[in-house]
């Protein structure tokens, strides 16, 4: 494939969802490992292009590595109890000042607007302030965690109005008080409450380590919230800027709300663009409800049911079928989707007098081949034919009989088959009839 083809196949996959998150509220929360990398610059970049796309954006920024330093510079330990800091009057100077210049190094950037691009005078305002109230951590088993801070409460109608008026708004992990006294907040948990009180529609929480990863160290590419609760740990997180809070706090907004939080590896160059525009993103998906969904199809699937089993029906290996017979028995179809696209189908016929169901036309996207598809849709079907009562289910193959062995199929003759899919045979094919007993 050229380039011009490739880059013309992208632009066609990444249109429906620069279309889908146009006018959108994302809140991206960065740690300051983010802001101290070479790739910093990349990243501010690709916040300015999101912004050209009309996608409202929060950006929620930390600075634990820059405080670090800064109180190196000055000699003064930094002290924390597990894995949160110990905010007192000598390091809260740190603090303001690493927060400051973090914020300043953003505004400048942002000042820049889209570069390189064919987009002159895209000036990009951005927006600032006090936006989030604190209160003290407290004391907690014997420790007084002084100016560590939490969030109390967000000034939601004040930020919806800045994004409104097409500002980039920019939160620093700074609390105040109504008596003047400021405290330390983690950066993560103001990211989750903001997007919480400002109905956002993605939470996405950007560093170099907080990809989910399951026993075998590979990325967790989907999770649901009932599921993610299983990987925590209680008790073993707090406010803090750790990956077990970012999962905790992205758990919680998406309790309240926030129907996708995004964890993405952001070392990765343009990560941010691929989680956003691409089907199957680079990171960890955390959703209220599952990304993949098996589900009965509809009028609006007969596009993506055509398109998915053209390419086998020229192949030999489906029966061709013409739209308007799908249409006819849509009701027979059930469909895998994946962020809306038909990624997966079947169709489940029924004989009740004989008690049998057949499985028919199934396909999955070559995309997702060797992803188990197949397999999670294959189960529901069965699992459907179980409900319904049937005793046996059968299906006819040319050339996936191994296939349906491995899932306790056998092959069995011809004229076992039901009354009324005998007489539709087509013995020029010479389909094997499988068979599996259902308990």
């Amino acid at each position: 494939m050229s380039d011009k083809q490739t880059f013309v196949e992208l632009f066609r996959d990444a249109a429906p969802y620069i279309h889908a998150h146009h006018d959108k509220r994302f809140v991206i929360q960065m740690g300051g490992e983010i802001i101290a990398s070479n790739n910093f610059q990349h990243l501010i970049h690709d916040l300015a292009l999101l912004h050209s796309l009309g996608i409202k954006l929060v950006l929620v920024f930390g600075v634990r590595p820059q405080i670090d330093a800064l109180l190196k510079e000055k000699n003064i330990t930094p002290q924390y109890c597990e894995a949160l800091r110990v905010t007192d009057e000598a390091s809260i100077t740190s603090v303001k000042q690493a927060v400051g210049e973090a914020k300043i190094q953003i505004e400048a950037l942002l000042s820049m607007g889209v570069q390189n691009s064919t987009m002159p005078r895209t000036d990009i305002t951005v927006a600032s302030g006090n936006y989030v109230t604190g209160r003290p951590y407290g004391v907690v088993n014997g420790i007084d965690f002084k100016l560590t801070g939490r969030v109390r409460s967000v000034e939601h109608d004040t930020i919806n109005k800045r994004l409104d008026s097409n500002d980039i708004v920019l939160v620093t992990p700074l609390g105040y008080s109504s008596t003047g006294e400021i405290f330390n907040l983690s950066s993560i948990e103001v990211a989750a409450q903001v997007a919480i009180k400002i109905k956002a529609d993605k939470l996405i929480m950007l560093s170099s380590v907080r990809e989910l990863k399951d026993e075998a160290d590979n990325i967790i590419r989907q999770l649901t919230c009932e599921q993610a609760k299983t990987l925590l740990e209680p008790g073993h997180y707090n406010v803090d800027e750790t990956p077990a809070t970012a999962l905790a706090q992205g758990i919680k907004a998406c309790e309240f709300g926030v129907e996708r939080i995004h964890y993405v590896n952001n070392e990765v160059d343009g990560a941010l663009l691929q989680e956003l525009f691409t089907r199957d993103g680079i990171g960890t998906l955390l959703s209220s409800m599952p990304f993949d969904m098996v589900r009965q199809a509809n009028a609006n699937d007969i596009g993506g049911i055509c398109e998915l089993i053209s390419p086998l029906e020229q192949e030999g290996i489906l029966i061709k079928r013409t739209r308007e017979t799908i249409e006819a028995d849509i009701q027979d179809y059930k469909v895998l989707v994946r962020d809306g696209t038909v990624i997966a189908c079947a169709a489940l016929h029924n004989y009740a007098d004989e008690h049998i169901m057949e499985i028919a036309c199934m396909a999955v996207h070559p995309d997702y081949q060797n992803q188990s598809m197949g397999d999670k849709l294959y189960k529901y079907m069965e699992m459907l034919a179980v409900e319904k009562g049937a005793k046996e289910l059968i299906a006819l193959t040319t050339q996936t009989s191994h296939w349906f062995i491995e899932k306790g199929f056998a092959e069995i003759a011809t004229e076992s088959l039901p009354v009324k899919k005998k007489e539709l045979y087509d013995y020029q094919r010479n389909s094997k009839v499988m068979l599996k007993q259902l308990n």
